[in-house]
Parts: structure tokens; sequence; C-alpha cells
């Protein structure tokens, strides 16, 4: 089994402060595009610290019984969920938790650039996650912690892939 980086919620907001100001120093987003599911609670609180758009990619990659399963096959969904105008993709920040492997950042520029909503009026894509593993292969523009190893993390929402709904109604109604 893999060493396991074990992330609290205090832990996880501090650095998502860090990756703001880290942002902050040299860009100016026009939209936030997060790449789902990871980047949900980034972009949820980089969306209230910078005041613009966001939008969200879909794309499976893990795929298994277990959260530890490996990554597989990219499937990106048909379209993208956003609140911004076509116009807001000038400057676009693409958000994911993790450059895990590196291949879903590349593939979702790729994706982006391609995507024809939005293909006209991006100017540039610049890229931001929390974490980049050392065995990663892509490296993001902003990222606050650069691991010496490849753990496998576990984010502190990740407690919800290991109960169902019947474990919460045990829990709670002991």
């Amino acid at each position: 089994m893999a060493e396991k980086l074990i992330i609290n919620f205090n832990e996880y907001t501090k650095i998502v402060e860090k990756l703001a100001i880290q942002i902050n120093k040299d860009y100016n987003p026009t939209v936030l595009v997060g790449i789902m599911r990871g980047a949900a609670p980034i972009i949820d609180i980089l969306s209230r610290i910078f005041k613009i758009p966001t939008a969200y990619v879909v794309i499976q990659s893990y795929s298994g019984v277990t959260v530890e399963d490996q990554q597989g096959e990219l499937i990106f969904a048909r379209d993208m969920s956003a609140i911004a105008k076509n116009e807001d993709f000038k400057n676009i920040l693409l958000v994911d938790d993790l450059s895990d492997t590196g291949l879903t950042l590349n593939k979702s520029i790729d994706w982006l650039n391609q995507y024809q909503p939005i293909k006209s009026h991006i100017k540039e894509i610049r890229t931001a996650c929390l974490w980049k593993k050392k065995s990663s292969i892509f490296r993001p523009d902003y990222c606050p912690v650069l691991l010496d190893g490849d753990p496998w993390i576990v984010q502190p929402y990740e407690y919800y892939d290991e109960i169902d709904i019947e474990g919460l109604n045990k829990k709670h109604l002991k």
C-alpha cells in the first residue's frame, strides 16, 4: 500500500489560501474552471476570494471499488457546466486538486482549447492545484505544495467515499 498523506479541513483551507496568494501575485483570471470532483471545494473558496464566475468540467479518471484505485482512461463529459458567459473565458484558471500523473491537466487544456462555445474567446489558460506529486510530468503554474514523493493524499471529504446513507443513519441514530 502506498504511503498516505492525511489532510484535515484546517490544513486544507490553509493550502487553498496559499494558492490564492500565489495566483494573485501575477495572474488575473476572468473565470475559474474546476475539474470535477476534486476541484469543487477549491473552486468554491477561490470564487469567493476572487469574486469571479466559475465553470466545471466533469472528467472520470479513477474507477473501481475503493478510493485508492488507479487512474484509468479519461472520459470527458459532453459539455461544461458554467455560470460564466463565453466572453469570461479570456483568462482561464484551470483548477484540480492535485497533479498526480499530469495527464488530467494536460488533456483538460486540450479539451478546453477545442470546446466550441469558448475556444474563440480564450487568450490564456493557466493551471493550479494544491499538490504536485514527485512523479507528475505536469508542472502547474500555481501549486503551494510540491511533494518529494508520491503519497496517496487523503483529503478531508474522502471519508464520504467509504460510508453510505445507511452508515450515516447508524452513526447518528445510536
